[in-house]
């Protein structure tokens, strides 16, 4: 181990990097409670609110490949505090617009910083599992999970202690702010960063990373089953309170309880990954938890009960909580294509699930049902089991 990163403490970046997970978690779980309310404000109906979202999905994926490279010019820290700082300084603003059209720039932008920072702390954490030579990319987006619980559930309590939405979500901004500022110093600086991926890179030097890349039947694989799992966090993001309220019948100050359901299964059994990655084989967790996502959602849709719809949300978590940190794991291991280029790669294939595909939702919901639209994301995660299935007997 070279001088600069024998003087690495592997404990403390490991906290700053799950620091900044929980960050991204907060702040875009913040968002959720907030739709009922931009939705009501503007009198827009399911297909309009999923047309508004779409500009959000555009922001973080147009973003991303342009994150990417900033990374290698910068390094990851510094993405990581810019698109904080953007992050939440567009998330009150989305209270102020007054008109669809300012709704979606604004959208826009907050997508922007979410899409950086999540291409950012995701190649970060690369390198940081890297140095610890042990998983630990279950724990860090286990981390998200714990921030999306916090993030939904404390936008539901300052706004019922009587403060306004508005100053709620600056509150939320401040802390996620401050929450970078904190650990900024402790994560790999830009010259670390690059000498642990030339030190860990499985690509020989003859492979440079370029746009063609990018075009990989794993990394198209890879980002695909991401898109689908994703779009299943994202349909619980977007939708779930919304849900909740017009479908289920549940007060709008209580709407957020099923994404923080959905979360804490999630943060639980992401907490709890790395030993369980290390026990089980990958086939088996991303088939299991996918088929146990499907029953989630079986749940959700046809339950009369709201203890058993959120049963079906606590469900949904705990099969999707490790799908995606075995996909990123993967991503990072890929002996034909630089990590530094299929981390982004996946990426953003993966997000246009999260944050375009609840759009998707929206139409199906217009044209259909709500409950159609679930039922949708359900058969997605069941293709991913049988897709997964597949590769492992092919190997």
């Amino acid at each position: 181990m070279s001088s600069s990163t024998s003087s690495i403490n592997i404990s403390k970046a490991r906290f700053a990097t799950q620091a900044i997970f929980l960050v991204c978690g907060l702040g875009i779980s913040s968002w959720a409670p907030m739709v009922p309310y931009v939705k009501d404000q503007l009198g827009l109906n399911e297909s309009s609110i999923g047309l508004l979202l779409l500009f959000l999905g555009a922001g973080a994926i147009l973003t991303m490949p342009l994150t990417g490279w900033l990374i290698t010019r910068l390094g990851s820290r510094r993405v990581i505090l810019g698109s904080t700082i953007l992050m939440a300084t567009a998330l009150p603003l989305l209270l102020l617009m007054n008109s669809p059209l300012t709704m979606a720039l604004m959208l826009f932008i907050f997508g922007s910083g979410v899409g950086s920072i999540d291409v950012a702390m995701n190649a970060h954490g690369v390198q940081v599992q890297n140095l610890s030579d042990k998983p630990i990319m279950s724990s860090l987006h286990g981390l998200f999970s714990v921030g999306g619980l916090f993030g939904s559930l404390g936008i539901g309590f300052l706004i019922r202690s009587g403060l306004e939405p508005l100053w709620a979500a600056a509150a939320i901004s401040c802390l996620l702010v401050m929450l970078v500022l904190s650990q900024y110093k402790v994560l790999l600086d830009a010259d670390t960063e690059q000498e642990v991926i030339a030190r860990f890179t499985h690509t020989t030097s003859e492979t440079a990373p370029s746009k063609v890349s990018w075009l990989h039947g794993q990394v198209i694989f890879l980002g695909a089953l991401c898109f689908a799992s994703f779009l299943s966090e994202g349909a619980m993001l977007d939708w779930s309170a919304i849900f909740l309220r017009d479908t289920k019948g549940v007060e709008e100050s209580l709407a957020g309880v099923g994404y923080a359901a959905f979360s804490v299964a999630m943060a639980v059994m992401r907490l709890l990954g790395d030993s369980i990655v290390s026990r089980i084989s990958s086939a088996n967790i991303v088939i299991g938890g996918s088929l146990i996502g499907v029953a989630g959602f079986g749940l959700i849709i046809f339950s009369p009960w709201l203890v058993v719809t959120l049963a079906g949300f606590v469900l949904v978590g705990i099969g999707a909580a490790n799908i995606v940190p075995v996909f990123f794991s993967e991503g990072g291991r890929l002996r034909e294509v630089p990590s530094s280029v299929a981390i982004p790669a996946i990426t953003t294939i993966g997000y246009a699930g999260q944050l375009a595909g609840p759009a998707i939702l929206g139409f199906i919901a217009q044209h259909t049902s709500l409950p159609a639209a679930f039922g949708f994301t359900a058969l997605l995660l069941f293709l991913v089991a049988v897709a997964y299935f597949m590769k492992s007997r092919g190997k």
